[in-house]
């Protein structure tokens, strides 16, 4: 399934014009996904479907996606019904999200809606809410998930919990979604705004790093930035990322060679299958570079976790080949080439049997 960027707007607490330039400029960056707030709507039921109408058929043609958020009061306050979603249809959305569920038939019967709108689940949940919904044979196609995103400091999920959440709906292949928080952003649907990421861990974290665990755990295809407005140069750090390739991020040392930068840069890492536990072995390098010379460096340090290194001259047929440092030790046979940075050594979980990896300059 293929991957998407998003962004969050709230119309009832911003500036459409600013909403709009928000809009392109993400757009520029390759976000294709909009997840808007209808969660504090007050006005009446004309007057808020002309003011989401225009936003949303500006994100249409710049070819986003834009899902509405809805909650069962919303329902009360624009006096229209779940069994009705002609309201969300005359506003040009593409779905809706469910943040309250139902008895399971009620959202099968949902994805059968007349205007083929996507009806998006609250993943949130580790309880059997979405295999309850698919006994009632929902149409599957219309049917997506996303987690919630958590206002309040120290409130967000844990990995573990969010983990198990996640695969209950991606076992089904359910297109998935989560939130990361923009280390800028300052608007968000309630008075108290801490951020708004899903993951607890990732309240603090630079929005890139937030983005690659996501897409690094496999369990997510879609990641949106929960708050606005996300700063120009954040859009453009995630509007760069590798999606589908976990890339990490390395600060050189200062006697690393030309050889071993052109060995961590420019080649395609995989990690040996029959790993150990000790380090990451890129060892197809090895071959490639084979007959370049690599002079020991002048050093006998202990490696840290995270640490780059290559083996040196003296490493006999072992000499060029990479290693991410799992566990500290010494090894003179080996040159610290570099050091993935401290922010993204979360990361190196989920570089598995075969993982298929990169590396990019800090």
């Amino acid at each position: 399934m293929k991957r998407a960027l998003g962004v969050s707007v709230y119309p009832d607490h911003s500036d459409i014009e600013k909403d709009k330039a928000y809009l392109k400029k993400a757009s520029e960056c390759g976000f294709s996904r909009i997840f808007m707030s209808m969660l504090e709507v007050t006005e009446g039921k004309e007057v808020v479907k002309e003011k989401f109408k225009s936003l949303i058929a500006y994100g249409k043609e710049l070819g986003y996606e834009t899902i509405l958020d809805v909650a069962p009061n919303i329902f009360d306050e624009l006096q229209i019904s779940y069994d009705d979603l002609t309201f969300f249809y005359e506003t040009g959305a593409d779905g809706i999200r469910l943040d309250a569920g139902f008895d399971g038939n009620k959202e099968a019967k949902l994805t059968f809606n007349p205007f083929e709108l996507a009806i998006e689940l609250n993943m949130s949940n580790d309880v059997a809410y979405l295999d309850n919904i698919l006994t009632y044979e929902a149409n599957v196609p219309y049917l997506y998930g996303c987690h919630n995103f958590y206002p309040q400091e120290g409130t967000a999920l844990p990995y573990d919990f969010f983990e198990r959440c996640s695969i209950r709906f991606k076992k089904h292949g359910i297109r998935t979604a989560a939130f990361i928080n923009s280390q800028t952003g300052a608007i968000g649907p309630w008075d108290v705004n801490d951020g708004l990421p899903t993951l607890e861990l990732h309240r603090h974290l630079p929005v890139e790093v937030q983005t690659k665990h996501l897409f690094a755990t496999g369990l997510i295809d879609d990641v949106i930035i929960g708050n606005a407005y996300a700063s120009d140069e954040e859009l453009e750090l995630l509007g760069s990322l590798n999606r589908y390739q976990l890339e990490l991020a390395i600060e050189f040392t200062r006697d690393v060679s030309n050889v071993e930068k052109e060995i961590t840069l420019t080649e395609q890492h995989f990690r040996r299958g029959d790993i150990t536990d000790q380090v990451v072995r890129s060892t197809e390098v090895r071959k490639k570079y084979k007959n370049q010379d690599n002079p020991a460096h002048d050093n006998t340090q202990e490696f840290q976790i995270g640490d780059v290194v290559i083996g040196n001259d003296t490493f006999g047929k072992y000499k060029n080949e990479l290693q991410i440092v799992l566990q500290p030790h010494k090894d003179e046979r080996k040159n610290k080439v570099g050091q993935i940075t401290k922010k993204e050594l979360l990361l190196l979980d989920f570089v598995k049997p075969w993982t298929k990896f990169r590396f990019k300059e800090k």
